[in-house]
């Protein structure tokens, strides 16, 4: 579960990213332009669909995979997918102003305005190519029968497509007529999406109808089935993979990019559901989602009613970052008795477990066949049931906001500078060095969704061409100001 928005977290990969012991010489800025300016042409040209990438492909680009197998003319929306490396390109241009950077930047943007769905977001998957598109209700194309058009906020799909795109708006000075309708769209889509009660569905594909009760407070169900029930719970109230942890995010972002009320109203609601979302005492922690009553429920057949601590630290980052924005106290007041509570029920390996029993509090998961059990001895391994705690890093925060004065608690959002040392020196040697001749970046890996085929050979990932496109940026940057 990262601990911050794909972007930040992208620039954090360039700046501590390994380097190899024997690494010697040095670099200028020139060479460092040139690798890259190769880098983004060969990635823009010969490795994307129209500016839509996904997350890695075998070094010939014969096989391409995000979470799944796709074909050539798709895209990926999840990080580090299309946007992830939309936000490196616009980040390394802001560093080194170069266009050839903004043009490939721009040209991810309009793959994700191409396929923004006409229920306002974007799937995990978007398809550039004219036969695949038919299946898909995009915005921009003519209305068929039987579409697919479900917006998902699942995993910062959504959200990392808009923040993006709010980026790309605004480094255009707000005049790209078809960025602004996309973001104008998709807010209109969401707002009409999000529960009168503040809280968020993990996907949609229409406005959704109010509840009867907008304001219930989080309670335990009497009883609760062992069994998986096979419901649907696309339109529960959804913390699971930081779904409204992202919205917060994006919502407090947009209010600072645009300063209208509307996106801080938004994200004041969400706020208010997360503090009535916790759960009462003894376990005073957050479920991964609640059913309309309010109670901790079943999502996929591995996601049972629980109290979880996962999304329950990241609930707790997006209260302090509402604090930090409004000033209001009671954004605060969950977070004592969360983090004693979480504390408490730490694993003897200082880890939490990502599902506690309710009531019991005894950590639950899950045998192989997806059985419900008490040991972690035969556990499936596609999903984290073991997750790390950053409470001590919560409670530090906590108490230093406490001491800060409100005139100084909203957060900067002032852009990054670098300034030049020896080891952003040798970053940027090693990101040419490792270079090949094409401007690729080649490494050992799989792609998993090809079987054999793509066991144990030469790929190209996306997340390591954004760090070292960062890291020779932030290198020609800090080059600058010497």
């Amino acid at each position: 579960m990262p601990s911050k928005h794909p972007f930040s977290l992208l620039i954090a990969l360039a700046l501590v990213s390994a380097i190899p012991p024997n690494v010697s010489g040095a670099t200028t800025p020139d060479s460092a332009r040139k690798a890259l300016l190769k880098a983004t042409r060969f990635f823009d040209q010969e490795v994307s669909y129209q500016g839509a990438y996904v997350y890695r492909y075998s070094a010939d680009l014969k096989l391409q995979e995000g979470e799944r197998r796709t074909g050539r003319t798709s895209g990926w929306t999840e990080p580090p997918g299309s946007p992830y490396v939309g936000e490196a390109l616009l980040e390394a241009h802001r560093l080194t102003g170069d266009p050839e950077l903004m043009k490939a930047a721009t040209r991810t943007a309009m793959a994700l305005v191409r396929t923004q769905l006409r229920s306002g977001g974007w799937d995990s998957r978007f398809e550039l190519g004219e036969s695949d598109r038919k299946r898909h209700a995009y915005r921009t194309e003519e209305e068929q029968r039987k579409q697919l058009n479900v917006t998902t906020l699942d995993d910062n799909k959504t959200q990392s497509c808009l923040r993006f795109l709010m980026h790309m708006d605004k480094a255009l000075g707000f005049k790209n007529k078809e960025i602004r309708n996309t973001l104008d769209h998709a807010w209109n889509s969401l707002f009409g999406a999000q529960h009168p009660n503040g809280a968020w569905p993990q996907r949609f594909s229409e406005p959704l109808k109010p509840t009867s009760q907008l304001a219930l407070k989080a309670r335990f169900p009497e009883t609760w089935s062992r069994t998986y029930p096979k419901k649907k719970y696309d339109g529960y109230y959804t913390l699971n993979d930081n779904t409204m942890t992202d919205m917060v995010e994006l919502l407090l972002e947009a209010h600072q990019i645009y300063g209208e009320d509307r996106f801080l109203l938004s994200a004041f609601r969400t706020g208010e559901f997360l503090i009535r979302a916790q759960l009462p005492m003894p376990q005073p922690g957050w479920a991964q989602q609640y059913n309309h009553m309010m109670e901790p429920a079943w999502a996929r057949k591995f996601e049972p009613p629980a109290v979880t601590g996962g999304e329950s630290q990241g609930v707790m980052r997006s209260l302090m970052l509402l604090y930090q924005h409004t000033g209001n106290k009671k954004f605060l007041d969950p977070i004592p008795s969360a983090l004693a509570y979480y504390k408490s029920s730490l694993r003897s390996d200082g880890k939490l477990a990502r599902f506690y029993e309710l009531r019991t509090n005894k950590p639950l998961y899950f045998t192989k066949d997806y059985k419900l059990t008490y040991s972690d001895a035969d556990m499936p391994t596609h999903y984290g049931f073991i997750v790390g705690s950053k409470l001590k890093d919560i409670e530090a925060r906590y108490n230093d906001l406490l001491e800060t004065p409100k005139a100084s608690l909203k957060p900067s959002y002032k852009p990054k500078t670098y300034r030049m040392s020896s080891s952003l020196e040798k970053r940027a040697v090693t990101a040419i060095k490792s270079m090949d001749k094409r401007g690729a970046w080649i490494e050992k890996g799989s792609l998993k969704n090809f079987g054999s085929e793509g066991e144990n050979i030469q790929v190209i990932e996306t997340k390591t061409f954004a760090k070292n496109l960062l890291t020779l940026a932030q290198y020609i940057s800090a080059a600058s100001k010497k």
